[in-house]
């Protein structure tokens, strides 16, 4: 039978039999190594030191300031097909999640770690969709298909000042062969504020090579009154210069939602689970759209934007000084174009 190395398609392949080989990687099994579970064995003044080795000994890791953690290094053939992480809401834009395929050099996704996993503004909320699930408390999981034909590496970079204490992972994989076929995730993470003479954010641009868009996710602070999602969306692709090929007709309705939300919501496909207004504060909104039975092919080139726009009284759009942080995310092939820096902590902390 040909194996597909945990590249699920539905219920259907569950019954499937497969000659793919199951491993997990955690603090408990770093390597993800057979039998290389729970080997720690407690100090005297350990929680477990009454049971002894075998129990929960070593369940999470501190990252230290300014340090990179090897959290997977898995020589392939082989799909990741589950990441699990808890870690307390400090690290959310102060850590960066960084994953590497194959040859390459240079990270296929680089983005601050809650926002990969839909949770803008260094906040923690809950997110109910397909590939990205936040359950109660801020319990991150991917269920985003991470193929790879030689080799998979995923590090966490800490640059808050402080030691960050409590993280937790786990990180499930398959080995065994994969598709030639079979693209790699890319994500990446841009932030800018718009203004008056042009109110556009970009979320990806430079994207070279053949592939599909998969998924967008944002962290808009509002900085007017009223209604701020009246901007479209637009995707110019293989030579588009001027004009775009797809194009949206409004901000709500990229989301899946209309006539200006008036609720939150999480559902399998897209979503707009954070409309946060407290007092005092300017008003922020976190939302996401997956694009998994409408993906976005292109075969040479891909640019992304979304614009920024209200409505004045006079009946007219008003542009926006807004603060917009995204998150592009996207299959193709390697090798990719190289991403634009990352900005500073400060660059990236929320307003």
């Amino acid at each position: 039978m040909t194996t597909l190395s945990g590249l699920n398609f539905g219920l259907g392949s569950i019954p499937l039999l497969s000659n793919a080989t199951t491993r997990s990687i955690s603090a408990e099994n770093p390597t993800g190594a057979v039998a290389g579970g729970a080997r720690e064995a407690p100090g005297p003044d350990h929680w477990s030191s009454h049971l002894g080795q075998g129990w929960k000994v070593r369940p999470c890791i501190t990252l230290e300031p300014g340090t990179t953690t090897t959290l997977a290094d898995i020589q392939g053939p082989g799909t990741i097909q589950h990441i699990w992480i808890t870690v307390a809401p400090e690290a959310y834009r102060s850590c960066i999640l960084r994953m590497y395929w194959d040859a390459e050099e240079d990270p296929s996704v680089e983005v601050p770690l809650g926002d990969f996993f839909a949770n803008t503004h260094g906040l923690r909320y809950t997110i109910l969709s397909l590939p990205i699930a936040v359950n109660p408390t801020g319990g991150f999981n991917s269920y985003w298909p991470l193929p790879f034909h030689q080799r998979a590496r995923i590090t966490i970079e800490s640059q808050y000042w402080k030691p960050i204490e409590g993280f937790f992972y786990q990180i499930t994989y398959a080995l065994g062969e994969v598709p030639a076929e079979a693209a790699t995730l890319h994500a990446q993470w841009r932030r800018s504020l718009t203004t008056r003479e042009y109110p556009e954010h970009v979320i990806l641009d430079g994207v070279r090579g053949q592939g599909h868009y998969v998924g967008t996710v944002l962290g808009w602070t509002q900085f007017s009154n009223g209604w701020w999602g009246e901007g479209e969306i637009k995707f110019y692709m293989d030579g588009d210069t001027e004009f775009p090929t797809i194009c949206g007709t409004g901000t709500e309705d990229y989301f899946c939602g209309a006539w200006g939300f008036g609720d939150t919501f999480s559902a399998p496909f897209s979503g707009y689970p954070l409309w946060c207004k407290e007092p005092g504060e300017v008003p922020r909104h976190g939302l996401y759209r997956w694009h998994i039975m409408d993906p976005i092919r292109f075969q040479k080139d891909l640019k992304v934007t979304i614009q920024a726009l209200g409505w004045w009284l006079n009946g007219k759009f008003q542009p926006l000084n807004d603060d917009i942080a995204s998150v592009g995310y996207w299959y193709q092939r390697e090798p990719h174009a190289h991403f634009p820096v990352l900005p500073d902590l400060a660059g990236r902390w929320p307003r």
